[in-house]
């Protein structure tokens, strides 16, 4: 735990990296293999075993892995592909990258996920995959959106970026698509600085990933190295240099063995704040949903009507207070990026959008530093600390 200081100001996120992670990245620069190799391989194994998925393809990022997935399915100009507009934008630029169409779908206010109800109606005959977010870690409905896929021969595509440790009907995010796409940015339970992971059960797509991800070639780098006779490889497509190292991987493996400790510490925390929250009236805070549970990878509260401070005066109050939440979910839709980008109406991502926060939550996090979250949103709904 940090060392507790009254004045400090409290982050929105923190990593919890320590001397394992140090001493796992010092030893593979020690190693002089630092471009992806062993530890990369290792980390996927290791990957696709946590989440219950045959295989488990590292990439530079979370929106490479989105980029690769369309790819992989052939999804192109005149297609279209149904994502939230109440996402990380990354989520609707990796549409616009293969030169499809992102369809704004609106959201369960509950969840801020897709549910079967608000996709449907945007379904076209153009209509060639679903982009289905876990926003904040909170587990969509994958069997249920699943079902409407598959009647349709539309394609489901899972940005599980938030989305490692939580879970579906008691199994973990990951194994349940074809296509599954995890971040590993700092903002996210798991952090290898940057870095994302597809997981597939395919054999053919995990080939064909691996291959878009190193340029297109037809060996790796570690079959060339491991070779007793000169190799000639062949660049079989254009592709991308989308490859993770194996310093970000060494450290990744080190974060994955602490999961489960980290995700006890992320829902204490949660509880908590439900807990010293729960009496202000219409206030809606992150939870687990029916259907499973969450790693609270943020912790977001929605302002109900009527509350006595803008969500915008309530930022400025904890920054004045030296905390650091941030803004609600973002609504891509809303951006300079899509203006002008049609849509329908999105009636819920719009309202979270403007009513919603993410307060202060990382392992790290003492008491102390909590309670001085707290007692500014109860101050700020009129109610004693």
């Amino acid at each position: 735990m940090l060392t507790e200081n009254a004045s400090a100001v409290i982050p929105v996120s923190l990593p919890w990296l320590g001397p394992e992670e140090a001493a796992a990245a010092a030893d593979a620069v020690a190693s002089g293999w630092v471009a992806q190799g062993p530890r990369v391989a290792a980390f996927e194994h290791e990957f696709a075993a946590r989440v219950v998925s045959r295989h488990a393809v590292a990439v530079s990022s979370g929106t490479a892995g989105l980029h690769m997935a369309l790819v992989a399915l052939g999804i192109g100009p005149g297609d279209e592909v149904i994502v939230p507009s109440l996402s990380f934008i990354a989520t609707a630029n990796a549409v616009r990258y293969v030169g499809a169409t992102p369809v704004f779908a609106d959201v369960d206010p509950t969840t801020l996920n897709l549910v079967p109800g608000t996709i449907e109606p945007r379904v076209t005959s153009a209509t060639r995959a679903v982009l289905l977010v876990h926003q904040a870690g909170i587990p969509a409905d994958v069997d249920a959106i699943a079902c409407l896929c598959s009647a349709r021969g539309i394609a489901l595509v899972e940005d599980a970026a938030c989305a490692i440790g939580s879970t579906l009907r008691g199994v973990p995010i990951g194994g349940h698509s074809e296509l599954v796409v995890f971040s590993f940015h700092p903002r996210k339970v798991l952090t290898t600085g940057e870095g994302g992971m597809v997981t597939t059960p395919r054999d053919d797509w995990a080939q064909r990933l691996r291959r878009l991800r190193d340029h297109g070639m037809s060996v790796s780098a570690s079959d060339r190295h491991e070779s007793t006779k000169p190799v000639f490889e062949q660049y079989l497509e254009t592709a991308f240099n989308y490859r993770m190292t194996d310093i970000q991987a060494a450290v990744g493996r080190v974060q994955l063995s602490r999961l489960a400790e980290i995700l006890v510490r992320r829902r204490a925390l949660a509880t908590r704040y439900q807990a010293r929250l729960a009496d202000i009236p219409g206030l809606v805070t992150a939870q687990d949903p029916p259907h499973g549970t969450t790693n609270y990878q943020s912790f977001w509260v929605t302002l109900p009507d009527g509350f006595p401070m803008s969500r915008d005066a309530l930022l400025q109050e904890m920054m004045n207070e030296r905390i650091s939440p941030r803004r609600g979910i973002m609504a891509a839709h809303l951006e300079p990026a899509y203006q002008g980008h049609p849509h329908g109406p999105l009636p819920h991502t719009e309202r979270l959008s403007r009513q919603s926060l993410i307060l202060p939550l990382y392992p790290q996090m003492s008491a102390g530093q909590q309670d001085r979250v707290i007692a500014v949103v109860r101050r700020a709904a009129g109610m004693s600390a």
